[in-house]
């Protein structure tokens, strides 16, 4: 059982709350937490678990779309930083976490407030006041969706 690929099934069947955009490669969702706010996912059309697994040309277009809603996600959420991670071990299907970062964003458990997005407490980040409402989700989606749609348009797509 893969939690990515129920996730995307929910997509297909019209019933993920999260979901934002369908691009060519992959499939844009706004996370279930919102510790950082606008943390958005690149879930892979393609069940896999490596990226040097994936057809070239289709690794190529998976990296240049997960670079472009990054973008977006910057842009719709005024990020002064992106953090990007890809890791697999838990939901082995290739997929992107996108954190937006500002300054102090994880408080007193960096060094100085600064460091990656893990370093948060698991149990805060994925507390049940971290997530969204119906109607803050309906915004973030909306504000992600307009600013990946103008990137598109700029590109030509």
């Amino acid at each position: 059982m893969c939690l990515v690929c129920d996730r995307i099934d929910m997509i297909k069947s019209g019933t993920n709350p999260y979901f934002v955009k369908e691009l060519e490669t992959c499939y844009v969702v706004i996370g279930d937490h919102q510790h950082f706010r606008g943390y958005a996912l690149v879930l892979c059309k393609q069940h896999e678990t490596e990226l040097f697994r994936l057809e070239k040309s289709f690794a190529a277009k998976f990296m240049e779309e997960m670079v472009l809603v990054a973008h977006a996600v910057q842009i719709a959420f005024h990020a002064e930083k992106m953090n990007y991670e890809c890791l697999g071990q838990g939901d082995a299907h290739l997929h992107w976490h996108l954190f937006p970062r500002r300054s102090g964003d994880i408080g007193a458990y960096g060094n100085k407030g600064v460091g990656p997005a893990w370093w948060y407490p698991r149990e805060l980040m994925y507390a049940d006041d971290n997530r969204p409402t119906d109607a803050e989700l309906s915004d973030m989606k909306d504000t992600l969706l307009a600013a990946l749609d103008e990137l598109l348009e700029k590109e030509g797509q």
